[in-house]
């Protein structure tokens, strides 16, 4: 019988400090990034410094309220076992490349040659591509990959925002909560379903980035799958952080709007697969904090995926229809509008 094919799966995601002595230098990393500070470059470094130096104060007592670190590399590691557990017709490891923190791209590629595998998946935890996100992580990881030496038949997977399987978990996540929801409601007392997503920059955005389309995207997938009558949902964007204007409309002010109108409100954090400081402090803390002093009916909140069985088993489907379709680039959506020209599919088209 021969031997099962090796796959490394390479998750990508943001990164986290893993102590408070971390907090600053995770920022620095964050704002020295071209794909976050679209300034130019000698401007970046004195700017990015001035930026961190700024947040340094709130971002850590946003982690002193999580123990002193971000959850997400934990929690990522527990998702990379599920997902190894997944894949049994494969010799499969799966490795963690953060943007930000450690493990870095360089060690992970160095991790990868180790294991000397077949083929290679690079699969995002960002299931919308932004240049920001998911751009960023494969421009880190290509350059990491070329200085060390890893040359192994890759297949990247640049977006899921639509991917049935993942509509489907997510779905029924938001069911689970939006039913309990409506239970410890009172019954003349409406719930709104605001599905909440990290902001960008409008000018990003305007300049062919594609997250905004694929976050919607993702919203009617699963607002179809929940097949909900009547469900009062708005889209709208948190985590503001720069004085640019942002996309719209704001988290914030769509919880204001709804205590204003006496509506209760769900608030679904759909750009984020795992929890960390924007969902566990801004949603759980102080968005809750604002509904509170508004004097909101009802504030609800439905969990990250993190390791639901559901939500590993659509990862692990991508992962499979990634193989199949062999190395190269891969989506499991169909290709952008046009107008999107910033979507790795339509550059490619271009460049063609």
């Amino acid at each position: 019988m021969s031997a099962k094919p090796k796959l490394a799966v390479v998750l990508f995601n943001l990164g986290g400090p893993d102590s408070p002595v971390a907090v600053r230098p995770f920022l620095l990393n964050l704002f020295r990034d071209p794909a976050i500070l679209r300034v130019p470059f000698f401007i970046r470094p004195i700017l990015a410094r001035i930026i961190a130096r700024a947040r340094v104060k709130p971002a850590s007592e946003n982690y002193r309220l999580l123990g002193g670190q971000s959850p997400l590399f934990g929690l990522t590691q527990a998702q990379g076992r599920a997902l190894q557990a997944q894949l049994g017709e494969f010799e499969t490891r799966c490795f963690i490349a953060m943007r930000y923190w450690h493990p870095f791209s360089a060690q992970t590629v160095a991790a990868v040659r180790a294991f000397d595998p077949d083929q290679v998946v690079l699969l995002p935890l960002y299931p919308q591509y932004s240049t920001t996100t998911t751009g960023s992580s494969l421009t880190a990881w290509r350059e990491a990959a070329a200085r060390g030496g890893l040359a192994k038949p890759t297949v990247t997977l640049c977006c899921w925002h639509a991917d049935a399987g993942y509509a489907r978990a997510t779905a029924a996540i938001v069911r689970q909560s939006y039913l309990a929801a409506r239970a410890a409601l009172d019954a003349t007392v409406k719930l709104r379903v605001l599905f909440s997503a990290h902001g960008l920059p409008e000018v990003i955005v305007a300049g062919g980035d594609p997250y905004r389309f694929q976050v919607e995207s993702t919203v009617a997938a699963v607002v179809a799958a929940l097949d909900l009558a009547d469900l009062d949902y708005r889209i709208c964007f948190q985590s503001r952080a720069t004085p640019q204007k942002w996309l719209t409309p704001a988290t914030d002010e769509e919880i204001e709007q709804a205590a204003d109108a006496g509506v209760a409100v769900l608030v679904v954090p759909i750009a984020f697969v795992s929890e960390h400081s924007e969902t566990l402090v801004e949603l759980d803390v102080e968005y809750a904090e604002l509904g509170r002093e508004r004097h909101i009916p009802g504030y609800f909140r439905t969990p990250a995926q993190n390791s639901d069985a559901g939500f590993i088993a659509a990862l692990a489907d991508l992962v499979r229809r990634a193989v199949a379709r062999g190395p190269g680039l891969s989506s499991a959506c169909a290709v952008c509008p046009a107008q999107h020209r910033d979507c790795p599919q339509n550059r490619m088209r271009l460049a063609a």
